[in-house]
């Protein structure tokens, strides 16, 4: 048993060993350090209404920052609700301490930082115009090139929190075991589902972190009671839910929380007969679109950009997007009529005839 646990150390050992090597001929957090440097007052924050990959990835930076920057405080903002459920679980047993956003309290900062998102994107943060000193993420970037000092910006990796893990490596800065659990799991949950797609450096962090995850905090992360209304949106998301050819569609209504859509999008992928999985719910006064794919020709990313094209705003990944559209009224008729023109965007982007009738998932 010894030489077994040896043998996986050694060769997570050699893994970060190879990581290390290659940060050298480009260091980023090297190079984060240097410019945050002097900075006694910073702000961390994420996309609005984050998810655990978001909390984890600016979590771990903040104490990152702290450790390797002498009389620096990093000060983690959250703007939008953590609503019930997983993400609110999550924040609970990861102990992440954040103060609610105010927009008036950003000119007290010295520098600000973004993780997983970028200043262009919908769910930004920040108000329009204002550039922070940072950006770190790993979607696509959208329009013109980024104009700021810092920019580590990784489509190939699956999730934020990885990107934060090889800050540490690089710095070789300890990674304590309550945060392992909360960088691990916040990586898991960005790669959960039949959609997810895990690069070489999740790899690596995933098994780093195994080694190091207080494994009690990690089963509580993973394994959290849950309200009523979480199976309540699960009802209805299968009571919904109907397939067309190879793309699968459904609908919750009133949600209290992102996370939810997400979640069922990746549940209703996994039937056997489809390749796309598009869920919509409703969430203060929006149609909110989470799409997952097992495809390989076409990205969710470019699918989402069809969907929502001239109605609404949407991006990210190969395998995973989301989006959202703005409704006026939120009446049960306008409901129908931008589903209706979205389903028939889907399919045809699929090939689908768009007059197709759809089958009951469950009859």
């Amino acid at each position: 048993m010894t030489a077994f646990v040896d043998s996986c150390v050694g060769t997570i050992a050699d893994s970060a060993g190879a990581l290390q090597k290659r940060a050298r001929g480009k260091p980023r957090a090297q190079k984060l350090v240097r410019l945050l440097k002097g900075k006694k007052n910073i702000l961390i924050t994420t996309h609005e209404h984050p998810d655990p990959d978001a909390l984890a990835s600016a979590a771990g930076l903040s104490r990152l920052i702290e450790a390797a920057i002498d009389g620096a405080k990093a000060t983690l903002c959250i703007k939008g609700r953590v609503g019930g459920g997983i993400n609110e679980a999550f924040i609970r047993f990861s102990n992440i301490k954040y103060l609610p956003w105010d927009d008036a309290a950003l000119p007290n900062y010295d520098a600000i930082v973004l993780l997983d998102t970028q200043p262009a994107f919908s769910y930004s943060p920040l108000p329009a115009g204002m550039m922070p000193l940072a950006v770190i993420d790993h979607h696509r970037k959208r329009g013109r090139k980024l104009d700021c000092p810092f920019c580590d910006i990784r489509t190939e990796v699956g999730a934020t929190s990885s990107i934060i893990f090889s800050y540490f490596m690089e710095l070789e800065i300890p990674i304590r075991p309550d945060l392992g659990a909360t960088l691990l799991y916040g990586i898991e949950s960005d790669l959960a589902g039949a959609a997810g797609t895990p690069g070489e450096l999740d790899n690596i962090a995933l098994s780093g972190l195994t080694l190091i995850a207080d494994p009690r905090k990690l089963y509580q992360m993973r394994y959290v009671d849950l309200p009523q209304n979480y199976y309540t949106a699960t009802a209805s998301a299968l009571a919904n839910a109907y397939w067309y050819d190879t793309a699968m569609m459904s609908h919750i209504d009133s949600i209290d929380s992102m996370e939810k859509p997400a979640i069922m999008a990746d549940a209703l992928l996994r039937f056997d007969k489809v390749q796309w999985s598009l869920v919509t719910a409703l969430f203060e006064g929006r149609l909110i679109l989470s799409l997952r794919t097992s495809a390989a020709k076409l990205s969710a990313a470019d699918m989402m950009r069809r969907l929502v094209r001239n109605i609404g705003e949407g991006g990210g990944h190969r395998t995973k997007a989301g989006g959202f559209v703005k409704l006026e009224t939120a009446s049960a008729a306008e409901i129908e009529r931008v589903r209706t023109r979205v389903r028939r965007r889907y399919l045809r982007s699929l090939h689908i005839n768009a007059a197709t009738r759809g089958q009951k998932l469950v009859p």
